[in-house]
């Protein structure tokens, strides 16, 4: 590494030399532009001219065989990394069901098709990065969330089945901005300019990926609760009056766990962080008591009884995704790039 003195240049700047042979190197002479790059870290990187921002194009082949879900992974994984456009090539022509898997996973990202033949698929991306914001992204997936969260409670409480169809129509809603602020969190890691402008640095982006993924984690298994609900209503059995007390009980404790676990990560303030850890406890011995009840009258229905249990394990999990962001929010309040 080379040393360079700074020197003064009239009265309030400093400057250094740049090395000769790196001008030379970079085709460069007296009055050219170069673009400088402030990392998280202080440091400063030089470039060459001024910095355009490039067009990141990948090509995928596929055969007429490929699977559509394979395709639609291949889709996400590019998109995840940042590229603006993908091409698809088949080496055939794309079938229907590939045609569907593709168009289906654009919409749920922020794409769109540009140029579309039985052969050739091109797809663009029509975002700006630098205009996001990570912050409010993130707290509008997490309101979404919460809505699901309550209207969960109020479709188990009423025994009310279009309140619960309607949760599991907003699942898509939440997997859009997934997807977004996961595109956002691996280019801000490997582009410290989008990263100023994002106002996030390196443990930011470890951090806000993983909220990401349990904030979806959560919503996930909100749906697999609504779609349980769904098929326990078309049972036309009544749970007990113990059996719903205590899983609307298991119920409040974890999506209020959630609330303030994600309210304790973007707020920073993790007061009641050891609390909302400790309430698995309570979930653990309202879980007890529910297994006996589960052996009752409702065993003789497999179906009932199947999609029950469904139910009061994605509460159990939802419970330990709180955990696990209140964990995260204690551990970035010793953060020293904060």
């Amino acid at each position: 590494m080379e040393k360079r003195k700074l020197m003064a240049l009239g009265k309030s700047s400093l400057v250094i030399a740049i090395p000769k042979h790196w001008m030379k190197k970079n085709d460069l002479k007296r009055g050219d532009y170069v673009s400088l790059n402030v990392r998280n870290d202080g440091s400063l990187n030089v470039y060459p001219g001024i910095e355009v921002k490039k067009e990141r194009k990948i090509t995928l082949s596929f055969n007429e065989k490929e699977d559509g879900d394979s395709i639609a992974r291949h889709i996400i994984s590019c998109y995840l990394n940042g590229y603006t456009t993908i091409q698809l090539l088949s080496k055939n022509v794309f079938t229907a069901g590939q045609h569907g898997a593709i168009r289906s996973v654009v919409k749920t990202l922020y794409l769109r098709i540009m140029e579309s033949t039985s052969r050739k698929i091109t797809i663009n991306t029509m975002l700006d990065e630098s205009m996001g914001s990570l912050k409010s992204g993130i707290e509008r997936m997490n309101l979404i969330t919460c809505s699901m969260c309550s209207d969960t409670l109020e479709s188990i409480k009423n025994w009310d089945k279009d309140l619960a169809q309607s949760i599991v129509s907003l699942e898509d809603d939440v997997d859009q901005f997934s997807f977004l602020h996961l595109r956002l969190i691996r280019m801000a890691s490997q582009d410290s300019a989008l990263a100023r402008d994002l106002e996030i640095n390196i443990l930011d982006c470890l951090d806000c990926q993983t909220l990401v993924h349990r904030i979806e984690q959560v919503a996930d298994h909100i749906t697999n609760i609504a779609s349980r609900l769904i098929i326990l209503f078309d049972t036309k059995i009544l749970l007990s009056k113990d059996a719903l007390n205590i899983i609307m009980r298991m119920a409040e404790i974890a999506f209020d766990s959630y609330y303030k676990a994600t309210e304790a990560f973007l707020s920073k303030n993790t007061d009641e962080t050891n609390e909302i850890i400790d309430k698995q406890k309570e979930i653990e011995i309202l879980r007890e008591e529910m297994t006996p009840l589960l052996y009752g009258k409702m065993a003789k229905n497999n179906l009932f009884t199947c999609n029950l249990c469904s139910i009061i394990e994605s509460v159990d999990r939802i419970s330990e995704c709180a955990a696990d962001i209140a964990e995260l929010a204690i551990d970035r309040t010793y953060n020293l790039q904060s």
